[in-house]
């Protein structure tokens, strides 16, 4: 079928050539080069996209908040759904459309003094973040984000509106969970939200060797209130936005100041850590606001990568510790998981490593002059130790579109029977704009 087909269909459809096209194909993160942009309206526009592009042969990409990696990959149909970013609230139940990003969903839940639990940064997509399992803040308290999910209406490749639920066509609802944009174009995500009226968020300066805080964090993790989430973060001078040194952050449920200060008091008093801030705020004000990439100053490369920890042992420690002593242009990130997130069991969603009780990252950057072949084989040998120790690798943060990402992804149980539900409901494998799982 030719483009001209499709554009006879849909209204907004952008291609090479067009006044409009410098813009369609730019996304958050880069400049892509698919061979068109569908900037659908409604799920009817879904339909006939897919519809398309599974006649044509041609790979889709659906596009939300566009943080991810496989807007870069050349050709495809890049079917945007911004237009499709209505959010319902009824009771606790939230209908999220497709195209939502968490900052305004964040925004619009406070003001019924909602909460779900979702990614660091504003303008991250509801769409990829949920589907790949989702870590925020919540993690501790309410699970990923889908563990709050309760359905979703999905675009399948045979272009067919689906509603998936534990209820109805729960294998595909068991896939999307975990399994990213493998199965469909997902139009509306239906969750069931929390009373969270605000948050005590906190933060504090680390001098020093991080060795001993980062044990003070995990001693304290270990049994601390599930209210409380903290993270490790330690990045090199950049940005000026971004100031250089390491950082713990904290963000507590709920407005009880005391509360929160008592469950942190370890981590204020640990060596070489200052207090820099400690008060009650609304959620969606502690949300990220990351800069759109600039095409004049593309990201370095990233030698590295992430790993779900059982434990966070002190060899552990010293390794991550150690790879960014090494590496001076390099960052190292932790999150505490557990609580809500490990009551989930295994198999209960396609997102495994419920067992894990950390999240870690870890990576040089690859900026010119600064990584010869034998930093990068060193990084890469470095982390490869690191990433041994894991349970299995977090795919919403990687920037790598290496078809390897998804054996490192899911247990192979796990990916098996994704595989089958791949068969069932993508055979031709449309969606594969993704860490792709292939049809079994």
């Amino acid at each position: 079928m030719t483009i001209a087909a499709l554009r006879s269909a849909i209204p907004d459809v952008v291609v090479p050539g067009d006044p409009q096209w410098d813009h369609a194909r730019r996304f958050h993160s880069g400049i892509g080069e698919p061979d068109a942009v569908v900037c659908v309206s409604s799920v009817a526009d879904v339909q006939v996209a897919v519809r398309w592009a599974a006649a044509s042969g041609v790979p889709v990409l659906a596009r939300g908040g566009g943080h991810g990696a496989w807007g870069a990959v050349p050709g495809g149909l890049t079917i945007d759904l911004s237009a499709l970013s209505a959010i319902a609230v009824e009771g606790t139940l939230v209908r999220v459309g497709g195209g939502a990003t968490w900052g305004v969903v964040a925004q619009a839940l406070s003001e019924h003094g909602l909460g779900l639990s979702s990614g660091d940064t504003a303008s991250v997509g509801v769409g990829g973040l949920t589907l790949g399992g989702g870590i925020g803040w919540m993690t501790r308290s309410w699970g990923l984000a889908i563990d709050q999910l309760i359905g979703v209406q999905i675009v399948t490749a045979s272009g067919d509106v689906v509603e998936a639920t534990d209820a109805g066509n729960a294998d595909l609802f068991w896939a999307v969970r975990g399994g990213g944009g493998n199965f469909g174009v997902v139009t509306r995500f239906d969750f069931r939200a929390h009373t969270l009226e605000s948050v005590v968020f906190a933060s504090y300066a680390v001098d020093g060797d991080a060795r001993p805080v980062l044990r003070t964090l995990r001693d304290v993790l270990a049994d601390a209130p599930r209210e409380l989430t903290v993270t490790f973060m330690d990045v090199p001078a950049m940005d000026p936005n971004a100031p250089a040194g390491a950082t713990v952050t904290a963000c507590w449920i709920g407005a009880d100041e005391d509360a929160a200060r008592v469950a942190l008091a370890p981590i204020a008093s640990a060596p070489g850590v200052t207090e820099t801030e400690l008060g009650v705020r609304a959620y969606p004000d502690i949300l990220l606001e990351m800069p759109e990439s600039d095409p004049a100053q593309p990201m370095p490369g990233f030698v590295g990568g992430n790993t779900l920890v059982r434990e966070l042992g002190d060899g552990t420690i010293d390794r991550l510790v150690t790879f960014r002593q090494r590496h001076p242009a390099s960052v190292l990130f932790l999150r505490s998981l557990g609580g809500a997130y490990g009551d989930v069991a295994t198999d209960a969603t396609a997102f495994g490593a419920r067992d894990a009780t950390w999240f870690a990252m870890a990576g040089a950057f690859d900026i010119p002059g600064m990584l010869d072949d034998d930093d990068r084989a060193d990084a890469l040998r470095a982390w490869a130790g690191v990433e041994a120790l894991g349970e299995g690798v977090y795919g919403n943060f990687t920037t790598s579109t290496d078809p390897g990402w998804v054996g490192r992804m899911y247990p192979p149980a796990t990916l098996r029977r994704l595989a089958e539900v791949k068969r069932a409901w993508d055979p031709g494998n449309v969606f594969s704009r993704n860490h792709n799982v292939l049809p079994a």
